[in-house]
């Protein structure tokens, strides 16, 4: 089934004086529950890609269809609860309020939903306990290692229970045994809670943890294919 299709997207924009389109023409449809991997170097438009399905950012040309609504005909209050109920977004720097608990920091995003106090608690507890950090709950940024903090900003990403989870280089900050524990945290999440991921990223071995990849490289999808050794050469 569907979940996001993207139809003829172009996106443009003005940069140091000259016209940038890191985005031209693209199509792409993602079946709900796939762990869907954009490959590709730096500057290739991954993340402008991952804003559009967001709905932070908006397309020049075509038609941007996620969970059911059209993006691209949405107000900013619209998108904005929208987001809200779907969508859970993971940057490459945790972007942890570090005056916060790794609790409090979960919390945030709840604070714009109907919900009581204990409703808040049960969220929160739950999703820290998904990414194995309720022994870490009354924990400040600065008293956690980078996974940690990665951790946490997924729990951020998940506690709202969104329907599909948007990636943007997640292990790129960290080292190798931290990012593969974040790459297994992301595919349990799908295998398990059938979680939409979209990631991107620059390393073919991150890559390799998706159940689809695509290769992206200045503003163009080079190429899709079930076997990932093939994408990965790309």
């Amino acid at each position: 089934m569907s979940f996001a299709n993207l139809t003829n997207v172009t996106r443009r924009y003005t940069k140091g004086g000259h016209a940038v389109t890191p985005l031209e023409g693209v199509d792409l449809t993602i079946e709900a529950g796939e762990f869907f991997v954009l490959l590709g170097p730096s500057g290739s438009g991954k993340t402008t890609l991952l804003n559009l399905l967001a709905g932070i950012d908006d397309a020049d040309e075509g038609r941007i269809e996620v969970a059911g609504t059209d993006l691209t005909a949405a107000s900013s209050r619209e998108l904005a609860r929208w987001r809200s109920d779907h969508i859970g977004y993971v940057f490459q720097q945790a972007n942890l309020v570090p005056v916060l608990t790794a609790y409090e920091n979960v919390d945030l995003p709840l604070w714009l939903l109907p919900l009581s106090r204990a409703e808040r608690h049960q969220r929160v507890s739950l999703a820290l306990e998904a990414v194995g950090l309720s022994d870490r709950a009354d924990h400040r940024p600065g008293q956690l290692s980078g996974g940690q903090e990665q951790r946490v900003a997924i729990a951020r990403a998940l506690v709202t229970d969104p329907d599909m989870i948007l990636a943007d280089e997640p292990t790129g900050n960290l080292d190798a045994e931290s990012a593969a524990g974040i790459l297994h945290l992301l595919q349990r999440l799908n295998s398990e809670r059938g979680k939409t991921i979209v990631m991107v990223t620059h390393d073919p071995r991150a890559a390799d943890h998706g159940t689809r990849i695509m290769h992206l490289e200045k503003g163009q999808l080079h190429a899709i294919t079930s076997d990932k050794s093939e994408a990965t050469s790309a």
